[in-house]
């Protein structure tokens, strides 16, 4: 008995989970989203290896990143 609560609960989690994939399959985002969704995984990248770093020094990087020719 214990098994059984516990495998219909997973089930159910695992069928909503693939829902909500398939649903952030079809969301299109806009350049200014996908710039934002860019930085925040670098900091949170960044963060993690150095904990000094801050989310302005991120911005400050990526705005001269854009500034550079090759940017």
């Amino acid at each position: 008995m214990r098994g059984g609560g516990s495998q219909r609960g997973v089930g159910t989690m695992t069928y909503t989970l693939a829902e909500l994939i398939e649903r952030a399959r079809m969301i299109e985002m806009t350049a200014d989203e996908r710039e934002r969704q860019r930085r925040s995984f670098a900091y949170g990248n960044i963060s993690i290896e150095n904990g000094l770093v801050t989310r302005a020094m991120v911005e400050e990087c990526a705005e001269a990143q854009k500034r550079r020719p090759d940017g």
